[in-house]
């Protein structure tokens, strides 16, 4: 090889070098600024699990987590929301690790923790139930943005009308976006292996 094909060889490698460096500094940067970005939602509680026992947002640390609001009473949202949401979770298989999902009751009076582990027992057993008292529902139901309104029917009975978005968060503790209701499966397939993955 003559000196000088040597010289030019050894500039465009060298070029290649410094390019490739500037293109994965570019991407630890885009990684970085998304994760510095991703808010943290939710707060600090104490309630009751699907089998009495005490839970609080530690619940939550370390394991990517799905996790909604609804109501065993609920006519159509809740049981769709939870079937999907269990139906993901079968479809992952091994990828999906240590993903959990939690339900949370927006109607805590009605849904004891015997009422939530009955309603829970057909969908998948990594689906958790969250109960308690009223004002530590609607406390954490407010630091996640999720609305919840009592809705009187005309039989002296009531509903609850709710935010029906699946929330996804990472180890981290991070939000990173929900599953819409009825969301396309294969978009929401996706969303649950990001948070799995980060």
């Amino acid at each position: 090889m003559s000196a000088i094909r040597l010289v030019l060889w050894l500039a465009v490698a060298a070029a290649l070098g410094i390019a490739g460096l500037l293109a994965f500094n570019m991407v630890q940067q885009s990684r970085q600024s998304s994760t510095a970005q991703a808010p943290v939602l939710g707060s600090a509680f104490s309630l009751l699990d699907q089998n009495g026992e005490f839970i609080t947002e530690r619940a939550f640390a370390g394991r990517p987590t799905a996790l909604f609001f609804g109501f065993t009473q609920c006519p159509e949202i809740c049981p769709v929301s939870l079937f999907e949401v269990s139906t993901l979770m079968d479809e992952l298989g091994n990828e999906r690790r240590d993903l959990q999902a939690f339900f949370i009751s927006v109607d805590p009076v009605r849904d004891t923790p015997e009422v939530i582990r009955n309603y829970l027992a057909p969908f998948s057993d990594n689906i958790s139930g969250i109960t308690g008292d009223e004002a530590g529902i609607e406390a954490l139901a407010k630091s996640w943005g999720v609305f919840i309104k009592k809705v009187p029917l005309d039989d002296g009975d009531y509903t609850v009308d709710h935010t029906s978005s699946v929330y996804l968060v990472d180890r981290k503790g991070r939000f990173r976006g929900t599953i819409a209701y009825r969301e396309n499966h294969a978009t929401a397939l996706e969303k649950l292996k990001l948070i799995i993955n980060l």
